[in-house]
């Protein structure tokens, strides 16, 4: 192994940590909400500095490697979707933290509802989180296009999600508050599967060279 593969590995390892870490925030925000745990809840905001700090470590490696190696085509996509990868993994880190918030204040009130149909949501994109970096480790574009086609489930659930409060505010209007951040915890599962999905379609370019944001695709590509 060359030391350029070396500190590609490097990358790569550093990025699958920040990546943990970031399934780690999703799964215990909505723990912590479902349990009613306000410790775990302000562990995963506390645990927030960990991935912004990975977040500026890997970009500043990132741009060391193009500057001094000047990685060609592969290897220059490789470390410029590492780059792409480690924005959405912040960004849903900090999803992870405004479920945590959401999560201390709906904590101190009367639960309005069993949650049942949050937790899925939590699952589907912790799940489509973790398959999303799997297959940009291993250049898997069929699990790639598998993360894109469940992003659609956690649209329908949070959809679902928020009928059923509308329902709670008109009945009784005391619940408003509380079905408003409910709904903001959905909208916040519904984002960060949205960022899988956008590490899903890098992984696409990763493997093919190929931009399909904002594409619609054929059958024959599902």
């Amino acid at each position: 192994m060359t030391v350029f593969d070396e500190e590609l590995q490097h990358l790569k390892d550093k990025l699958l940590k920040m990546g943990s870490l970031v399934e780690d925030a999703i799964k215990n925000s909505v723990i912590s909400l479902v349990e009613r745990d306000n410790d775990l809840a302000q562990r995963v905001i506390d645990n927030d500095r960990l991935v912004n700090t990975l977040d500026v470590e890997i970009d500043e490696e990132s741009i060391r490697l193009i500057a001094l190696r000047q990685p060609k085509a592969g290897d220059l996509r490789f470390i410029t979707t590492a780059m792409k990868i480690t924005t959405d993994l912040e960004r849903m880190g900090d999803l992870g933290v405004n479920i945590a918030e959401r999560a201390i204040e709906l904590n101190q009130e009367p639960i309005l509802k069993p949650y049942i149909d949050i937790p899925k949501m939590r699952e589907i994109a912790q799940g489509m989180t973790r398959d999303a970096l799997d297959a940009f480790v291993r250049k898997d574009r069929k699990l790639a296009m598998d993360v894109i086609m469940r992003d659609d489930e956690v649209d329908d659930l949070k959809h679902s999600v928020l009928q059923e409060l509308a329902f709670f505010m008109v009945q009784d209007p005391t619940t408003v508050t509380r079905a408003m951040k409910i709904s903001f915890v959905a909208t916040y599962l519904e984002r960060v599967a949205d960022h899988a999905t956008n590490i899903a379609e890098m992984v696409i370019y990763l493997t093919e060279g190929k931009i399909i944001r904002h594409m619609v695709l054929p059958p024959e590509n599902i």
